[in-house]
């Protein structure tokens, strides 16, 4: 069983979800990629991870794409790749996405001009969000669900002003005053007080 997924078993994985997509001559697949499989992919973090979740496509236009629907011509690598490495079934999956569009069309200027590349295949190319993108997901996520989004922040080491932009994106996507609570008080856990009171 190959899960979890680290640095030197990631390239395994989406060589052989690569392979599979060759195979049956689907078409060019193009996936960004956010969360722990980014941090692995780039180096920022050492750690494990159980998914591969994908925040945009990349169309034929060179154009960010929400990755819904999910190609059929996916789906079916996806399961063959999880049923050789004994991976979780939904170990790909386009939940990143969830709400208006998903999270790349909400204010992320410059993500894809951030993006870091990783595999690049005939039949499949995969970039991974940069170290900017992945501090401002990562204190939404952290303030939504705390846990290992925690430590990935932490292990990000953002500076005053890369939270403050963070912290301003974030509640343009949660407009709650709980959430805004919530944000400054994590805040100051992580020793960023001062970030808390430009709230």
């Amino acid at each position: 069983m190959l899960s979890p997924i680290d640095q030197n078993t990631l390239p395994q994985v989406l060589n052989l979800l690569a392979e599979r997509l060759r195979r049956s001559d689907a078409p060019v697949t193009r996936l960004v990629v956010c969360g722990g499989a980014a941090l692995v992919g780039v180096g920022l973090a050492k750690r494990t991870t159980n998914d591969v979740d994908v925040v945009a496509f990349l169309d034929d236009q060179d154009a960010l794409a929400a990755p819904v629907p999910w190609p059929e011509h996916l789906a079916r690598a996806a399961d063959e790749t999880a049923r050789v490495l004994s991976l979780p079934p939904d170990w790909l999956n386009n939940r990143p996405c969830a709400g208006p569009g998903g999270l790349f069309q909400m204010g992320l200027e410059g993500l894809k001009r951030r993006l870091v590349s990783g595999l690049c295949g005939a039949q499949l190319r995969v970039n991974f969000i940069g170290r900017l993108d992945q501090v401002h997901l990562k204190l939404f996520a952290a303030v939504d669900r705390g846990g290992y989004h925690v430590a990935d922040l932490a292990a990000l080491s953002p500076t005053d002003g890369e939270l403050l932009t963070a912290a301003r994106w974030t509640v343009t996507v949660d407009t709650s005053e709980g959430y805004l609570g919530l944000l400054k008080q994590l805040l100051k856990e992580m020793g960023h007080a001062s970030v808390a009171q430009q709230l």
